[in-house]
């Protein structure tokens, strides 16, 4: 495979040009016309380009090859995170979108994925009986009738259209139309291929055009094209090759190759940080200019790519900090002096470190504390994602509740935060939690939204949320909310002794609260009960209030009356609703009730909860 390279960076792009050379053939450009020159006289497989880069921007070069009829694969990087340059990007035509800083072990899997997909350009128009597909303008007709199709439905008629003898599985659709982290499961394959029989049945068409071969996958029904109208004009831009298994990387040659780089641009990038040093002497001293500004705002814009990239994911977020506060206005307040100074000393002691090796940040990534994040706002989630490293975090992200689930299923994290919008409404959101809570209820989940109602707040404390955030929250907000969720569940240990007279609900008491690394005793003979209590010293007592020979208002009454047990939290568990019922429980002393039956959310919040309160005063005893 023959790569394109478009990076002005020498310290970037020889990095990614050792990782990709073992494989593939990669050619470099530095600036956009020579971009736009070799991807118009060369058959390159793929582009890897650049956005900030000299003569013509990265958008500008992938909007004109686009405009020109080029279908070549390109992938945009960059250390732009906004929005906005990311629609931009997306909307010149491009593939996909990588914010720098990136691991490389990513980076190459994004390759492999664009390079598997292997477009084959078409200037003209295919035909195929009476369907036809117009590649300049991107739509396909059935006897001159307009098909409205969905961006994947066009993309699986637009397969068939250019490979009607091929017959397709699932599978290598999902491979060739869908990224990494949006991969569907095949019988949403089936679904897209139901749609679109429809539409075309709906088009006139009197026979199912897509044939449906057992065991093996789809293709286009033979038969159909004449040798007169198949496949009139195709003008493909290479010849096609068969997929190919995409070659592996070794972490280990990557990361020598790595480590050889950063000794040679080592003084290259204390330098950048000197500069930034004169901006901070010139500023003081008010002798700023618009040169030294400008430079100075091109040096930390590419601090913020390449450290990261090195091994030095703290450098990064640092750098971007610094970026903020140089804005067009050369005239910076003494605070933001003052500030912009802190930062590059602890650039300088970041980088008096050695760099993390992308074998080891592989490592500690899989060691940090892993958050799910489940969310469609792609401005938010990039930027929590740049600096979720550096607070010693591991997001993954899903842009929809299907995509979640699948990742739920086989990974769990130690932490979800939900944007209740990500699906079709609040209801929607809020349905699919309650599902969560029934699945997985040792697992705390913040939710955030963009509608602040007080029925949202109660809906998501019954169902056990652990926060409740209202956008536009800020990036700060949410980590540290994140923070005091995992810190609160990381410090909570605790001992519950659950004393019931049905096995039954021990059991749900015990499968409920153990998986959040509390230890259960259960008892179901009351008459044990002083010494299972003196023996196992539990933190928190769980009693049925309905029980043969003792019932747990005696018990609780006995516990309050020791000196040594007065002050040990008790919860009740009963099926009464009766209010004199629930006055004698606290008079005897409860703290707090459990109705049955038993709702889990309920049960592990009310538990924390007095678990957490008690340990914060012994702590502050």
């Amino acid at each position: 495979m023959k790569i394109l390279l478009v990076e002005d960076d020498p310290a970037i792009s020889l990095l990614i040009e050792e990782a990709l050379s073992t494989h593939h053939v990669v050619e470099v450009a530095e600036d956009g016309r020579s971009a736009l020159a070799l991807a118009e006289q060369v058959g390159y497989d793929l582009l890897l380009l650049d956005i900030g880069i000299p003569e013509i921007d990265g958008i500008s070069v992938c909007r004109q090859l686009r405009n020109q009829g080029c279908q070549l694969p390109i992938l945009l990087l960059t250390a732009r995170d906004r929005l906005s340059d990311r629609v931009m990007g997306l909307d010149a035509g491009a593939d996909d979108y990588m914010v720098k800083p990136f691991h490389m072990p990513e980076l190459l899997a994004r390759i492999r994925a664009l390079l598997r997909r292997g477009r084959t350009t078409t200037t003209s128009v295919v035909t195929w009986g009476d369907l036809q597909l117009n590649g300049l303008t991107n739509e396909i007709f059935y006897g001159g009738q307009l098909l409205h199709l969905t961006p994947k439905e066009y993309g699986i008629l637009e397969l068939l259209l250019l490979h009607p003898q091929q017959i397709f599985s699932r599978s290598a659709m999902i491979e060739h139309l869908w990224a990494l982290e949006a991969t569907p499961t095949e019988s949403a394959i089936s679904s897209h291929i139901k749609a679109i029989r429809q539409k075309l049945k709906a088009a006139g068409a009197s026979q199912d055009l897509i044939e449906t071969m057992y065991g093996f996958g789809y293709r286009l029904r033979p038969g159909l094209a004449s040798p007169r109208k198949a496949l009139e004009t195709v003008a493909p831009t290479k010849k096609e090759e068969p997929l190919k298994a995409a070659p592996g990387f070794s972490l280990e040659a990557t990361d020598a190759a790595m480590l050889e780089l950063w000794e040679r641009f080592k003084d290259s990038f204390i330098a950048q940080i000197d500069l930034l040093d004169q901006v901070v002497d010139a500023s003081r001293t008010g002798h700023l200019t618009a040169e030294l500004h400008q430079e100075a705002k091109q040096t930390v814009h590419k601090l913020v790519g390449s450290l990261g990239v090195y091994g030095f994911p703290q450098g990064s977020v640092l750098a971007r900090q610094i970026e903020t506060l140089l804005h067009p206005d050369l005239a910076l307040e003494a605070a933001e002096i003052q500030q912009i100074a802190q930062w590059i000393e602890a650039l300088r002691q970041e980088m008096s470190q050695p760099p993390q090796t992308m074998a080891s940040a592989l490592q500690g990534l899989s060691q940090l504390p892993r958050v799910l994040v489940i969310d469609d706002d792609v401005a938010l989630t990039e930027r929590l994602q740049a600096e979720a490293t550096g607070r010693s975090l591991h997001l993954i992200m899903a842009s929809n509740l299907e995509a979640a689930q699948r990742l739920l299923d086989r990974n769990r994290p130690e932490a979800i935060l939900l944007d209740l919008t990500v699906a079709d409404g609040h209801e929607a959101g809020l349905t699919w939690l309650t599902t969560l809570r029934r699945q997985y209820p040792q697992i705390p989940v913040l939710v955030l939204t963009q509608r602040d109602q007080f029925h949202d707040r109660i809906a998501a404390v019954r169902l056990g949320a652990q926060a409740f955030l209202q956008k536009p929250a800020t990036v700060e907000q949410i980590f540290q909310a994140i923070a005091q969720t995992l810190s609160a569940r990381s410090s909570l240990t605790g001992t519950v002794m659950a004393v019931d007279d049905d096995p039954v609900i021990l059991h749900q008491l015990s499968a409920v609260l153990s998986p959040w690394g509390l230890q259960v005793t259960t008892l179901l003979d009351p008459d044990r009960f002083w010494d299972v209590l003196t023996s196992t010293a539990p933190d928190l007592l769980l009693l049925d209030i309905e029980m043969p020979g003792f019932n747990g208002i005696e018990l609780c009454q006995v516990v309050r009356h020791d000196p040594q047990w007065g002050n040990l939290p008790i919860l009740f568990l009963t099926a009464h609703q009766e209010a004199d019922m629930i006055v004698q429980a606290f008079a005897a002393g409860g703290d707090d009730y459990i109705r049955k039956p038993i709702l889990e959310p309920e049960l592990v919040a009310r538990v924390l909860n007095r678990l957490e309160g008690r340990s914060k005063r012994l702590v502050g005893g």
